[in-house]
């Protein structure tokens, strides 16, 4: 199973960053409605056929969270 709970990273990454979600959607073009709605849905951001079909095939599906910053500077090292 998803060893994340996206919903709440995002919540945690917003309250990391000082943003609220209101902000989030501003940034994104969303309302924050959408945003909310997409936080509490029951379901979850992941779609859960995915997750089945990976589980299916003998995976776990991870997540890493790498900021945008960082990730920009490793590729400029792997290009020197």
């Amino acid at each position: 199973m998803v060893r994340n709970n996206f919903e709440i990273d995002i919540k945690v990454k917003c309250v990391q960053a000082g943003m609220v979600q209101r902000t989030l959607a501003q940034k994104l073009g969303l309302t924050s409605q959408y945003i909310n709605h997409i936080i509490k849905k029951k379901d979850g951001l992941v779609n859960k056929t995915f997750v089945s079909m990976m589980e299916g095939l003998g995976y776990d599906v991870e997540l890493r969270y790498v900021p945008i910053s960082e990730r920009t500077h490793q590729i400029e090292n792997q290009s020197v």
